[in-house]
């Protein structure tokens, strides 16, 4: 079993498994009235023009946001850049709706940590039957009976900017609120609000359980509780994130997409910032270091990738 380093042991009780799946009232409210004001004001402010914009605002979220700000380089690190631009990247996922840095550190590691021992509670694999599932990620939240300590680096948890975004993280939807309303009037809100921030979260858990339910496989991890999929198409309509018996395998590796012909979106975003100098050090498979329980499943010896 790999470990997760933000996810330390509280002593030899600390385990993924018993642990009690609640209602979250804020998480389901939240998405709740997103949801409603999605539904309701997208039908009655329905345009073209509202439509671009609610798709451009998605996609802008989720690729520079999402994949690249927060999961490529906040939780992993997987590639470098000047601090004023991490920051920015930061606030881009931020509006994607999930939660601030602090707490998408904490998701994303607690679900990481589970999965990487022999068994964990089923809230973090996916394995319920859809609507249970919806109603468990989107409207719940787990409480571990024997939990690990979360512990943040300092270069995250003392920065002031990220420090701020986590506290005001819900209200980091207003400036571009305004910005919204000044040029497009209520229906470029209802569409780049809260239209955005409902496909965004339901698009996020649907690829999250089809990847750890269905898909092709190249990698096997010995002893983890569950494997990642790669879902084809998808893999690029989530911005590459579909990728994810890859992510499984290279958990640090900036690259999603790494056989041919398998489309990262936010690969090449990555690539046209390091064009700009806005990004660096890029991280590949075979720039990580190998992993005794990693198995490749074609019978090829389990080497890294070779970066290209």
């Amino acid at each position: 079993m790999s470990t997760v380093h933000r996810m330390q042991p509280q002593g030899p009780e600390t385990n993924p498994v018993d642990g009690r799946v609640r209602w979250s009232p804020v998480k389901s409210l939240w998405f709740s009235t997103f949801l409603v004001v999605a539904v309701v004001g997208g039908y009655h402010t329905f345009s073209l023009d509202a439509v671009l914009v609610g798709f451009v605002t998605t996609a802008v979220t989720l690729c520079l946001g999402h994949t690249i700000g927060l999961h490529r380089l906040l939780i992993h690190r997987s590639f470098e850049c000047p601090l004023w631009f991490e920051w920015f990247l930061v606030h881009l996922g931020t509006l994607v709706g999930m939660g601030g840095p602090m707490q998408m550190l904490y998701l994303h590691d607690i679900r990481d940590w589970a999965q990487r021992h022999p068994r964990c509670h089923s809230f973090f694999i996916h394995r319920h039957a859809l609507w249970k599932d919806f109603l468990w990620q989107l409207h719940g939240s787990i409480t571990l009976a024997h939990p690990p300590r979360f512990v943040v680096e300092p270069r995250v948890a003392e920065d002031r900017v990220h420090r701020f975004i986590q506290r005001t993280w819900m209200l980091q939807q207003l400036p571009l609120a305004a910005l919204l309303f000044v040029f497009g009037g209520v229906a470029w809100v209802v569409w780049g609000v809260a239209v955005r921030i409902t496909v965004s979260l339901i698009g996020h858990w649907l690829v999250g359980y089809l990847a750890h339910n269905r898909g092709g496989r190249d990698w096997h991890l010995e002893g983890h509780a569950v494997q990642g999929h790669n879902l084809g198409g998808l893999g690029m309509l989530a911005m590459g994130e579909g990728w994810h018996n890859n992510h499984h395998a290279f958990p640090e590796s900036a690259r999603l997409g790494i056989e041919p012909g398998q489309l990262d979106v936010g690969w090449c975003a990555l690539l046209a910032l390091r064009k700009l100098g806005l990004a660096r050090g890029l991280r590949q498979p075979a720039d990580l270091p190998g992993r005794p329980e990693l198995i490749r499943l074609d019978g090829n010896p389990a080497k890294n990738p070779v970066s290209s």
